[in-house]
């Protein structure tokens, strides 16, 4: 399986990840407002600094303030952590995460989405995937 993007951070370093991803662009007073039992301001800076090394955040200047801002796109980090949860979660069974996922959501899918799911399985049908 490929190496998932986030392994080898920490817990706190995932959270901010999560964080930064849900609002694209913050500064640190903001990450630290969105974290559950936050650290310390100064904390946050130090985790920001580490993220920064290990290449997975960027900041830039706007104003007086530092913003920071997820450095891998959204998409391939998403495709990502579904191969990683399929993997640990699911022994790589796709059709088992599918029945885990209908399972949950069971009442909560509108036949439109359904049918679009529906249209999505016979692409990769016709794909050969």
């Amino acid at each position: 399986m490929p190496r998932h993007p986030l392994n080898g951070l920490s817990r706190r370093e995932r959270e901010i990840m999560d964080v930064l991803f849900r609002a694209e662009k913050l500064s640190a007073a903001e990450i630290r407002d969105a974290l559950q039992d936050a650290p310390s301001y100064s904390a946050v800076r130090a985790l920001l600094r580490t993220l920064e090394d290990k290449g997975q955040i960027r900041h830039e200047e706007e104003g007086l303030r530092y913003v920071y801002f997820p450095v891998a796109a959204k998409d391939g980090m998403a495709k990502s952590a579904v191969a990683h949860l399929l993997h640990t979660f699911f022994k790589g069974s796709a059709e088992t995460a599918v029945a885990a996922l209908l399972d949950v959501s069971a009442g909560k899918l509108s036949n439109d989405e359904l049918d679009r799911m529906a249209q999505m399985i016979d692409k990769a049908r016709k794909e050969g995937r």
